[in-house]
């Protein structure tokens, strides 16, 4: 596909300074976009980039003056122009015919929806029931007495064991694991016995969960992923942990045993969160951050888990100890003297 700047303008509704008729094949960062791509500029820590890209044209924002090479679009939201763009030139989004294929096992009392799409050397078991438009991806295991509701995507190799339950419109990548046993053990005198795990895992409306990660079923009553919530690749959810709707938490957390997370709460990367504790709605949690405690609010950092600014000053004042120990040598030295 090629289009020229001015449908491109017209598409994205942006005031164009720049030829008109130029020819643009293609969308790219600024870094790597060639002379008949199109790129996107909003932080200004990406400035250095813009004044050395090769790109036929980029967005900006509407308040951009700065000249460049390139033409410019201005648009009230370039990051959001560049994606409509995107998905212009993009190839077409693969998509999976309804039908079973000949290799999937599939236990005669499983309940299919309809235009189901069942990949090859997929299992699923007895009891299970899997609503219409779902897609399960090859090699996925589907367990006993498990739910899954209409419009699904299961992408391949993922595991759902027995009895948990999963909502519409649900979206799991490569590697996850829902419902696997919990981390529960007792010491006794003869070593560390099971704690049987007997509860389930369930996941409601419009989540997705990253490849690899995993969601391990309750001692009892449910694990529960709440509505909207969106959780990345390499994070590990313990027995009993509740999940607010629309809650964000990003690659390596680490959330252990009956966490209570509430509504849009984001959640940075390699965050650890010990067990039985509450955060409340909108809390904002930096990466690497520690948690402790129940946060109630605000935006926390660091390890034990404080408030930013407070973690910005500790941090602050680490960086200075060296200046702060020559000071005291240098007086020292003076006092001595």
């Amino acid at each position: 596909m090629v289009l020229t700047l001015q449908e491109i303008a017209s598409t994205s509704s942006g005031e164009l300074k720049g030829d008109p008729d130029t020819r643009i094949s293609g969308a790219a960062s600024l870094a790597e976009a060639a002379p008949d791509e199109i790129s996107f500029f909003y932080n200004p820590r990406y400035a250095p980039q813009l004044r050395k890209t090769r790109a036929a044209a980029v967005f900006v924002p509407q308040d951009f003056v700065e000249e460049i090479v390139p033409a410019t679009i201005r648009v009230a939201n370039p990051g959001k122009a560049f994606e409509q763009i995107v998905r212009r030139f993009a190839p077409p989004s693969v998509k999976f015919a309804p039908g079973i294929h000949p290799t999937a096992v599939i236990d005669p009392t499983a309940k299919l929806g309809n235009a189901v799409s069942i990949q090859p050397y997929v299992v699923i078991e007895a009891g299970a029931e899997i609503g219409a438009n779902c897609v399960i991806g090859s090699g996925s295991y589907v367990g006993h007495d498990v739910v899954i509701g209409e419009a699904c995507t299961i992408y391949p190799r993922v595991t759902i064991r027995e009895r948990c339950r999963i909502g519409r419109r649900v979206i799991l990548h490569s590697g996850a694991v829902i419902g696997a046993d919990g981390f529960g053990f007792e010491l006794t005198g003869e070593g560390q016995t099971k704690i049987p795990q007997i509860g389930i895992v369930q996941i409601d409306d419009d989540v997705e969960i990253g490849a690899n990660t995993t969601i391990d079923r309750a001692r009892f009553g449910r694990t529960w992923v709440q509505e909207g919530a969106k959780i990345d690749n390499l994070v590990q959810v313990a027995h009993n942990v509740v999940i607010g709707k629309h809650t964000i938490i990003a690659a390596q957390t680490g959330i252990a045993g009956s966490v209570r997370i509430g509504n849009r709460v984001m959640v940075g990367g390699q965050v650890g969160i010990i067990g039985h504790i509450q955060i409340d709605d909108g809390t904002m949690i930096g990466a690497q951050t520690g948690v402790s405690k129940d946060l109630h609010g605000g935006v926390w950092w660091a390890t034990p888990s404080v408030p930013l600014k407070e973690a910005k000053m500790h941090l602050a004042w680490v960086r200075r100890l060296g200046e702060f120990f020559d000071r005291v040598k240098r007086l020292e030295k003076k006092v001595g003297s």
